[in-house]
């Protein structure tokens, strides 16, 4: 009787196991995520494209609600087509911002978030060098950069500590000469860490 009931309990757990979910988007839940794509259109190598791309790497912290605190240091190259070259323009920024939950299934596997931030950093243009290869000169000078970004984020969970990004967002920019607003799509993975 004793190995029946045992063999019982064992087939009941292995019959409801997709049935337990754990806890996601608690209060004080933090993950760590990388995130790359492109900003301003399709980046590729051809000399006339004047997209780039950029990466970053951010800290997430769980408020209440699945709403979330990010923290975030980011790289973008943008490039400006020149005669038979492309000029690099690079940002090293950090930013910190608040995302408020929009949309979720009631599992949490899927969220929606909208978000604001604040950021700040530096901008070159050909990484200092204002002397072109024909001797022309780069009238566009290396500055500090501030202003803000608004995101619209997706996560999904593939595992309980590991989440599929899809983000959409709008960078405004001063502080520059290369123009205000830049157009980012990527995708990222957020590991969750306790």
């Amino acid at each position: 009787m004793r190995q029946l009931s045992f063999i019982m309990a064992v087939v009941l757990c292995l019959v409801f196991t997709d049935q337990a979910h754990a806890q996601r988007q608690l209060p004080g839940m933090r993950g760590v995520q990388v995130t790359s794509g492109m900003v301003d259109g399709i980046y590729s190598s051809a000399q006339d494209n004047e997209a780039g791309y950029y990466f970053g790497a951010a800290m997430a912290t769980y408020a209440k609600n699945g709403n979330k605190w990010m923290f975030d240091a980011e790289f973008m190259e943008r490039y400006y087509p020149y005669r038979t070259i492309r000029i690099p323009v690079s940002q090293f920024a950090a930013e910190g911002g608040y995302y408020l939950k929009i949309l979720s299934d009631p599992s949490k596997t899927f969220l929606l978030s909208l978000g604001g931030s604040a950021l700040a950093g530096y901008e070159t243009s050909n990484w200092g060098e204002k002397t072109l290869y024909d001797g022309s000169t780069l009238r566009h000078k290396d500055a500090f950069i501030y202003g803000g970004a608004i995101t619209l984020e997706l996560e999904t969970y593939l595992s309980d500590r590991v989440v599929l990004l899809l983000t959409g967002r709008e960078r405004i920019l001063w502080g520059n000469s290369t123009g205000h607003f830049h157009t980012q799509f990527g995708i990222g993975l957020k590991f969750i860490i306790n």
